[in-house]
């Protein structure tokens, strides 16, 4: 085999892995939700306690309120893939490995130090639902402060509100 033959041996392999080669698209917002939605099915279908279907409740209206803002308030891609990843693989991943274990070993076994399973997915339940309440805060504090710089300039332009301010558009 000539170096030729070779070279476009190795140029041909090239082209067919990048022509397979596909990148999957991001997450939509449907995805998200269809994620939370499997999540609470699952938490009913193996009739979780009730402890941890209300923190779930707690990250899942945490991540649709935050949803929107996100799409809205351009926050960075850190906070979207936080929000995205909790919904879609850090809290299917905590219930899914909490739901294995049977029951009644889970809730009444200690297994790290003194916590038993449910203990410690409370506390993991418990660090999501503040992350994701940070984020909406976060978004919503973008909002707040563009309010509170409109109103700024609202003041410079025209005034102060308790004078009614200077309406007049002809130059001192």
């Amino acid at each position: 085999m000539g170096l030729k033959a070779w070279w476009r041996r190795v140029r041909s392999e090239d082209e067919q892995e990048v022509e397979t080669f596909e990148v999957p698209a991001p997450p939509t917002e449907q995805d998200v939700l269809a994620a939370l939605n499997q999540v609470n099915a699952t938490l009913q279908a193996q009739n979780a306690p009730p402890v941890v279907i209300s923190r779930v409740v707690r990250i899942a209206r945490s991540i649709n309120q935050t949803l929107p803002r996100l799409r809205e308030s351009g926050l960075g891609s850190e906070e979207g893939y936080a929000v995205v990843a909790t919904a879609t693989d850090y809290l299917p991943e905590a219930i899914q490995g909490y739901l294995r274990l049977p029951r009644e070993w889970a809730d009444t076994r200690p297994i790290d130090g003194h916590k038993t399973a449910l203990l410690i997915l409370i506390d993991q339940l418990e660090l999501l639902a503040a992350t994701m309440d940070k984020i909406l805060d976060a978004a919503n504090r973008a909002d707040a402060q563009a309010l509170i710089a409109h109103g700024r300039f609202l003041q410079a332009r025209f005034g102060h509100a308790a004078d009614g301010g200077d309406l007049s558009l002809e130059t001192p």
